[in-house]
């Protein structure tokens, strides 16, 4: 059933084909500039692997081409695609690059295939191959080949190619693939030693340890019970201990005691700790021994991801060898609901069961389970692309889906999966008076291409709704898909009214903002549609379904709140990075961002300098004005100036920041109880001089220098960047003498809740606003408020543009708060990650959690028990897969029988003269509860305890829908009130 595209799970096998992710330790060059969120997943050291390795891929039905499809987007070296059948009207239903006009005119399948597959990366190699593979084939061939991948391959040649790449020396690796129906196989066998650099795939974090004890074994306890996430038998490295020092550097093996301390062996003979220190996870490499597969076959490895039915992949194991079995003693499948083949097929599945011992498959039986008792002919053969699909749900099935109205919202990469899925399931057909409606109002990036496969380089830039619905349609052109670029938000509300969500079947998220997701799914329960939502990061991935009556909805349950950089960590006392990080981010938006466009705001609303002036002279108080005359009269007219703030801002923030801090805190202060202020996580910081020989130095003057030039509108060229420039321009430039601040000493900031001031708002002294008064006039009588001068350009971070300097200010700006503080750099690569926000991705999670989609897609239309619902959670990087039941929706009792859960809609039918004391009378008498509240959104309509609102009893109004009651015991009620 490869048309449902739930074997996109398959594609788990490529990720840990070349699992040996590192950490980026050098910013290294790779071929493939579409890649980058890539490489946040694998690490350079496995995409530098896959820059050098060859695939062989047999078989170009819907298995093979998903396959082909992930394998070039994350960046191969090369790619030989073999097929020896022709295109057949059944491989529309699973083949997304084969085409009607294929079919028609018999082409091979492969070359067909071939050029479409090229365009999705045009860094890696692709070829094709129609020779013969088979038990006479000379396999030599494929010794230049580093992977070779199998599908649609009997397991006689699966077996002797097998057998042959696992002779090599190195082995080469082998992977085998099947899928039948609703159940998929996947075989791999990577040699007899098989080395993982990174079993788990997590970066490690610096966790601050709060005291060590000095026994036998030594206890170390984390900082204010931050857990851990250790595992008894993985080693950590100290850093930075003090009393303790024999520690530092050290590597220990650790036995967990709870989620906060564990055991490190005897510390006894160490001094005794005294403060400060962190732990990091050291990754150990674990080599994997792989068996061929004749010896698998017997004897499987064990995968249970569906506890619900712990005995199905020994069953599904059992009767896919006798399903091989079958086609070698037929040369063909068992016929379509042929009782005949059936009982052969049943016949080998217990001789086969006879002599295993253990098991390891995935299956959907559920999908297929209710179905059992429809006529035969349903399952038959048309003739048509939705044949496959057919054969396994039933004709009256894929006429429901054809029928189905959908609402997609995100067209990215899971978007794109999906429409592809849409597609060859047929959702939404215009025949059928079907229609699948997208929106995603995002432009099509570089970066996005690795990915999001429906787009190509010449559709940089266009929308990615209208794109991806044209690239849909090219693959079924008859889908209906109406393709809009609006946000789903309530200010588009008038768009996708509650009349828009009751013309839908369900409707399906493929969002990264979880704030998004969290106001489809309200509008979602109360317009009682079903919603099918998934998520990546990295090699992890979940879906969850929601069913209007049967579980809880995406709001029922919270993820825990993000954790916020205190403000005092990231102005005075960053510990780790990311804060680092976290601070040149902020330096940017305020200087390059935030000033400007207040700057521009300030004077689009005082349009008259000379009009401010007389203002502030005769007293009055203008937000925003001592911030903005500032601005104006520091303003650069000239590149050379614009070096001049830059090295201005390098003394600022990396010598007099640290030297004032230092002259508030010195080293040896210390709290009231007696400890020291400098002591983990705090850490000193050490100033520095400028020096331009240092690259990073340059780098830091060059760029920041650019962002001053941008806002200021001040043109610069090529010879201006270089290094001899730069020195001409500062060598006669003086910085003032340091002198410490008293005043500043006393607002520098230590509690941890305090928050960003609004520096438009703070009072400023008179003799700043003398000050101010006095700049303002020297502008005006120097014509420096021309309209030129009175506009500034604000900049847009943009991480993927590595022309414009934005990342090379942060990557710079962090690396020497970085280095003044003793906090280890990062390079550029985590840089861009964490200031740009950017999720790790790859095409393999994102097509597994489409097909989980389509399956739960397919539950839903057939109206299915709660049983059969499943949602998943999988690591590909480990691998991990667990099955579950969706949570069940909670039944609040309102009194004797009555219950209500978030998906109930209480009817009041009302007429032209009624009054809301008319309404809230037809809520006692039908349902028995007395109403104490009537709200409408955020809007309060009647509470009693509100001044005025008794008089509103009397006012007739016109009713809006879902109306929120709150009845005296406290449980709220949605009721419609239609006219």
């Amino acid at each position: 059933m490869t048309a449902l595209c739930f074997i996109l799970q398959i594609n788990a096998v490529i990720a840990p084909h070349f699992p040996s992710r590192s950490e980026a330790s050098h910013f290294l060059f790779f071929p493939f500039p579409l890649s980058s969120r890539q490489r946040y997943v694998l690490g350079d050291s496995a995409m530098h692997q896959m820059a050098q390795s060859s695939v062989f891929l047999s078989g170009m039905g819907g298995v093979g081409i998903e396959i082909a499809k992930n394998i070039v987007l994350a960046g191969v070296k090369a790619v030989t695609l073999h097929d020896t059948k022709q295109c057949e009207t059944w491989d529309l239903g699973s083949n997304f690059f084969i085409r009607k006009e294929d079919v028609l005119s018999q082409r091979r399948r492969v070359e067909a295939v071939c050029p479409r597959v090229t365009e999705l990366n045009p860094y890696v190699h692709v070829d094709m191959s129609y020779s013969a593979l088979d038990d006479n084939t000379d396999l030599s061939f494929l010794r230049k080949y580093q992977c070779v991948i199998l599908t649609e391959a009997r397991l006689s040649l699966q077996k002797r190619v097998n057998e042959f790449c696992h002779s090599q020396q190195p082995p080469i690796r082998f992977i085998g693939c099947d899928a039948y129906g609703i159940c998929v196989r996947v075989f791999c066998d990577f040699g007899d030693e098989f080395e993982v650099s990174d079993p788990t795939g997590e970066e490690p974090k610096e966790i601050f340890i709060q005291t060590i004890t000095q026994d036998n074994p030594g206890v170390v306890t984390c900082m204010d019970n931050q857990p851990h996430g250790l595992q008894t038998g993985q080693s950590v490295v100290f850093r930075e201990v003090n009393g303790m020092v024999e520690l530092n550097s050290s590597v220990r093996q650790v036995s967990v005691l709870s989620p906060h301390s564990f055991a490190i062996g005897d510390t006894s003979p160490f001094q005794p700790y005294a403060h400060g220190g962190f732990f990091v996870l050291v990754k150990t490499p674990k080599t994997y021994r792989f068996e061929t597969m004749e010896q698998q076959l017997c004897d499987p490895k064990l995968l249970t991801p569906d506890f619900s039915k712990p005995e199905a992949p020994l069953q599904i194991h059992a009767a896919m060898l006798a399903l091989d079995t079958f086609q070698e003693q037929h040369g063909r499948l068992p016929n379509i609901r042929c009782l005949q083949d059936a009982e052969v097929l049943l016949k080998l599945t217990e001789e086969v069961n006879a002599t295993l011992r253990n098991k390891f498959y995935l299956d959907a039986i559920e999908v297929v389970g209710p179905l059992q008792s429809v006529p035969a002919e349903e399952f038959f053969p048309r003739g048509d692309r939705y044949d496959g699909l057919r054969a396994c749900i039933g004709e009256s099935m894929c006429q429901q889906l054809h029928k189905l109205r959908v609402f997609m919202v995100g067209c990215g990469a899971i978007g794109c999966e999906m429409l592809k899925n849409f597609a060859l399931l047929g959702v939404g057909l215009a025949k059928s008076s079907g229609e699948v409606c997208i929106t995603d109002p995002d432009l099509i990036e570089k970066s996005n291409l690795n990915r999001q496969f429906l787009f190509r380089p010449h559709h940089i830039q266009k929308p990615k709704s209208t794109t991806a619905a044209d690239a849909t349609c090219d693959i079924n052109p008859d889908l209906q898909v109406d393709a809009h670029l609006n946000k789903v938000c309530p200010a588009t509300e008038s768009i996708y009214s509650d009349s828009f969500y009751t013309r839908l079947n369900f409707v399906v998220t493929a969002l990264d903002n979880v704030e998004a997701r969290r106001y489809v799914d309200s509008r979602c329960v109360s317009n009682q549609r079903a919603l099918l939502d998934s998520g990546t990061m990295g090699t992890k991935g979940h879906t969850e379904i929601i069913v209007p009556k049967l579980t809880e909805s995406y709001n029922s349950h919270r993820d825990p709140p993000e954790e916020e950089i205190p403000f005092c960590t990231l102005k005075s006392f960053p510990s780790v990075i990311e804060h680092t990080i976290q601070w040149a981010r902020d330096k940017f938006e305020n200087a390059f961002v935030h000033k400007p466009s207040m700057y521009n705001s300030f004077w689009q609303t005082h349009n008259s300098a000379e009009g401010v002036l007389q203002r502030m002279q005769a007293g009055e108080s203008l937000d925003g004005s001592f911030q903005v005359i500032k601005l104006l009269s520091r303003r650069p007219s000239q590149w050379e100036q614009c070096i001049a703030l830059a090295r201005v801002k390098f003394e600022k923030y990396f010598k007099r920041k640290a030297l004032q801090l230092l002259h508030s805190f010195p080293l040896d202060t210390r709290l009231k109880d007696g400890s020291l202020f400098w002591q983990s996580p705090k850490r000193p910081p050490a100033p520095f001089d400028f020096d331009l020989n240092d690259s990073m130095h340059f780098t830091f003057i060059v760029s920041t220098a650019r962002l001053f030039a941008g806002i200021y509108n001040i043109p610069y060229s090529e010879q201006d960047l270089s290094e001899e420039a730069v020195t001409r321009v500062l060598a006669g430039f003086k910085i003032p003498e340091y002198r410490p601040s008293e005043k500043v000493s006393f607002s520098i900031k230590t509690d941890e809740t305090a928050k960003k001031p609004d520096l438009v708002k703070m009072p400023i002294s008179s003799e700043e606003e003398r000050e101010a008064i006095s700049q303002l006039e020297e502008a005006i009588a120097t014509d420096n408020v021309t309209a030129e001068r009175l506009q500034m350009s604000p900049l847009q971070f943009e991480k993927d543009d590595d022309s414009n300097g934005h990342m090379d200010f942060v990557t710079s700006a962090s690396a020497l708060r970085a280095r003044m503080y003793s906090i280890e750099p990062a390079d550029r690569l985590k840089t861009k990650r964490i200031a740009g926000k950017i999720i790790p991705a790859i095409a393999t999670a994102t097509a597994a959690v489409a097909g989980l989609v389509a399956l739960e897609m397919i539950k839903v239309v057939g109206a299915y028990e709660f049983e059969s619902f499943k949602n998943c959670f999988f690591n590909l990087a480990i691998p991990v897969v667990v099955l579950t039941e969706p949570a069940a929706v909670k039944r609040t009792l309102i009194r004797d029988d009555i219950y209500f859960t978030i998906w109930d809609c209480w009817t009041i039918f009302g007429h032209e003269d009624f009054t809301l004391s008319d309404f809230m009378n037809a809520v006692r008498e039908k349902y028995g509860i007395e109403p104490t509240m009537v709200v409408h959104g955020v809007k309060m309509l009647y509470v009693p305890v509100m001044p005025g609102h008794s008089k509103r009893l009397k006012l007739t109004y016109v009713f809006p829908d879902s109306l929120i009651v709150i009845c005296n015991m406290h449980s709220p009620m949605r009721s419609s009130v239609p006219f």
